[in-house]
């Protein structure tokens, strides 16, 4: 459990409007879970105020202050957010007015201005072709219509094919009224589209609010899959990796009570993390990160020197995505450590805000669960994610030489066979890249060796 401070919008003073502090990256929300406080409560500084479940992360709010508590705005289960009031209290420092709370902001739909009577009201019959899509002689068809510059603006921004807009100017002139006429009959249009009415719930449903996680998938989703990924998938022998964790086990269980090692055992995925690290010192696109991507004339790429591998993890609140902090700089056993810290945390429900802060790649183990092969979304502040899936002793041809003739066969063996299924941000990062970045990680992870050498 994290404690965090509220900040004040003011100074001390007779009345305050405590304001629920920023706790971690990206948050804008938090569930309110439970008060240990109610109105008229006397409160000292660093009592507990209140528990609340940001989509990442438990925290208790404490105070900062001595004084009485006169207002609660929030109730339990209520999305409390970020930057606004969460609480009023009274003190005993000098009178001043109190400052007002800011209502957090809601979208509403901008209201259509009505357009004038107008004899004709075109609807769209085609959809509007962009510049990039338009064909030469439209285009040029397109410039030789008398229109002013800032009318061929908006229309460039509404995606509006102005050769399909009546001009009621001089000499066919396309107007401004004209645009917006022709927009508003489009969206009248829309309206009047018969909607499915959405299903009622049947006898033995429920219906339930989505979870604070739950919320937060939802928003982060919806976000990464504007981005558009591909796939790339392998397999990866894993005999040579499971040789050298079992020798790292033995080891470690030959010295068992030592205070040198700060775990015991290892799984796969520490040995799994530090060699993705080494692949990434030589692809290191791929865990920049894309900025101002909304225009490629200012997009840039932010090329990070710390390898913060995300891993992907179920928890008993749900899917919840920590990372290891610089990995390049950790051995195994302290990678190790760190994933058994987390895990642990998880398990809980209390992993810190600072552990969710600064992902650059992310690697998610299904095969934990049993799964096999996966299509991972991006995470969108990064260019790759990988699924690795869960290993499985299955019939592979090897190659044989006769220690005699030299003459060449093969035959069937028993091979652990691990699947890894990537996916990554196809503006930036293409197929080929993608494909060596893999085939180095899967050299490293079949001959250890490699490893080794590579390891500073």
């Amino acid at each position: 459990m994290r404690s965090a401070f509220l900040s004040t919008s003011s100074r001390a003073s007779a009345t305050l409007q405590y304001l629920l502090a920023d706790i971690g990256e990206g948050i804008t929300e938090c569930e309110v879970i439970q008060w240990f406080v109610k109105p008229g409560t006397v409160i000292s500084q660093f009592d507990k105020i209140c528990e609340v479940q940001s989509d990442k992360a438990t925290v208790e709010i404490t105070s900062r202050y001595d004084g009485v508590v006169k207002t609660l705005h929030y109730n339990v289960g209520d999305m409390a957010q970020v930057g606004q009031p969460l609480i009023e209290i009274t003190t005993n420092g000098e009178e001043e007015a109190p400052v007002p709370a800011t209502p957090a902001s809601v979208d509403t739909p901008a209201s259509a201005a009505t357009p004038e009577p107008t004899t004709a009201t075109p609807a769209r019959t085609a959809p509007p072709a962009t510049t990039a899509d338009a064909a030469p002689d439209a285009l040029a068809e397109q410039a030789n219509l008398l229109a002013a510059p800032a009318v061929r603006r908006i229309a460039r921004e509404e995606k509006v094919d102005l050769r399909q807009v009546a001009g009621t100017g001089k000499g066919g002139r396309v107007l401004k009224e004209d645009v917006l006429r022709y927009l508003a009959a489009d969206r009248s249009a829309a309206q009047t589209q018969p909607v499915a009415a959405p299903l009622a719930p049947t006898e033995g449903d429920t219906v339930q609010p989505l979870t604070s996680i739950q919320r937060s998938m939802f928003k982060a989703m919806t976000r990464s899959l504007q981005i558009p990924h591909f796939g790339y998938a392998d397999e990866i022998t894993m005999d040579a990796c499971a040789e050298l964790r079992t020798s790292i086990n033995r080891s470690l269980a030959s010295s068992s009570g030592s205070t040198q090692h700060p775990v015991q055992k290892i799984s796969y995925m520490p040995i799994l993390l530090k060699t993705l690290s080494l692949a990434l010192q030589e692809y290191p696109l791929l865990n920049a990160r894309l900025v101002d991507a909304e225009d490629p004339a200012t997009a840039k790429l932010q090329y990070r020197a710390s390898h913060n591998i995300g891993i992907a993890m179920d928890t008993p609140g749900g899917l919840v995505v920590p990372n290891i902090k610089r990995v390049q700089d950790k051995s195994i056993l302290e990678i190790a450590a760190e994933l058994s810290r987390l895990q642990e945390a998880g398990r809980t429900n209390s992993i810190a805000p600072v552990d969710f802060k600064d992902g650059t790649i992310t690697l998610s183990n299904i095969g934990m669960i049993g799964g096999t092969y996966l299509s991972p979304v991006l995470v969108s502040s990064e260019l790759c994610i990988g699924a690795i899936g869960k290993i499985r002793r299955l019939p592979r041809f090897e190659a044989v030489i006769d220690p005699v003739t030299g003459e060449k066969s093969e035959r069937v063996v028993a091979q652990s066979i691990m699947n890894i299924s990537w996916s990554a941000d196809h503006r930036v990062v293409d197929g080929a890249t993608m494909a060596r970045f893999s085939e180095t990680w899967r050299r490293l992870l079949e001959h250890p060796s490699l490893l080794l050498a590579k390891m500073k």
